[in-house]
């Protein structure tokens, strides 16, 4: 009698629901289990494009939240006490969320969980382990989530290159990393010093430079698939970051498209379902 193989999982779906100022949001979903990275987009607009795309806010089993600016938790609140999924977050963005004018529904404490930096928890079929983000926030981090044996690392809102995120890059399988602006559309542009200065400074956000750069220097053969995240409606240009981080690769040997996908995800649009196999 031939022995039975167990099922293989399927693989994780990744679905980007927008990626900016205007609000961010990311999904992960397993056949068993989802969790939502950020939740900058409201709530009526969040359950369109997931059930546009096939899935449903009911199958959500958490909430992680990178930092507590307006852009990444403007919806918090709500998925929090209206929908009743918990919310994982550090000490310190958890106090900034309920500081925060944007979010007016505030966590109760039956929704708020606690995590720590470099400290492993488990939701579902996601191994999480939040790492240091440097950016003028209460607090920030980016995520390394291992599921179905597949890395996913995401680092959004990051000025900096630091350890923590050279060692997420090279962990990574599928990789969400910060490309904000162009450096010299940044410069040229209307805004006034102090605003340039901060969006360039190492608590600021990556420019296109600087996250091909890191592609370049921490990228191991694992990784499959780069998505290019978090871009300046006034300091860049889908096309011009994918172009900038596609010369830096090529001038160093890597080619797009045969080593890795690089991908750019939209503002306000919402990306296609991503297979990660």
């Amino acid at each position: 009698m031939t022995e039975m193989q167990p099922a293989q999982p399927e693989a994780p779906k990744f679905l980007c629901l927008g990626s900016g100022s205007s609000g961010n949001c990311y999904l992960l979903e397993t056949e068993h289990n989802a969790i939502l990275i950020d939740a900058g987009i409201n709530i009526k607009t969040t359950r369109k494009i997931l059930k546009d795309n096939g899935f449903s806010l009911d199958q959500v089993d958490a909430v992680l939240i990178t930092h507590d600016h307006a852009d990444h938790i403007k919806a918090v609140g709500s998925l929090a006490n209206e929908f009743d999924k918990p919310v994982y977050a550090t000490e310190k963005v958890h106090e900034g969320i309920n500081r925060n004018y944007c979010v007016t529904s505030k966590l109760t404490p039956e929704h708020q969980r606690f995590i720590e930096k470099g400290v492993l928890t488990t939701i579902g079929d996601f191994r999480i382990t939040p790492f240091e983000v440097s950016h003028d926030s209460s607090d920030c981090v980016g995520y390394e989530i291992e599921v179905n044996g597949v890395t996913f690392c995401l680092v959004t809102d990051c000025g900096e290159v630091t350890p923590s995120v050279e060692q997420a890059i090279s962990r990574a399988t599928y990789l969400v990393l910060e490309a904000n602006h162009d450096e010299s559309m940044l410069a040229r542009g209307s805004y006034p010093a102090y605003l340039k200065g901060r969006i360039s400074s190492p608590r600021g956000h990556l420019s296109n430079h600087q996250c091909g750069e890191a592609l370049v220097s921490f990228a191991t053969p694992r990784l499959r698939h780069v998505w290019l995240c978090h871009l300046s409606e006034d300091n860049n240009h889908p096309e011009l970051a994918r172009k900038t981080v596609d010369q830096i690769l090529r001038a160093s040997g890597i080619i797009p498209g045969v080593e890795f996908f690089v991908d750019v995800l939209k503002r306000k649009t919402p990306s296609e379902v991503f297979t990660l196999e």
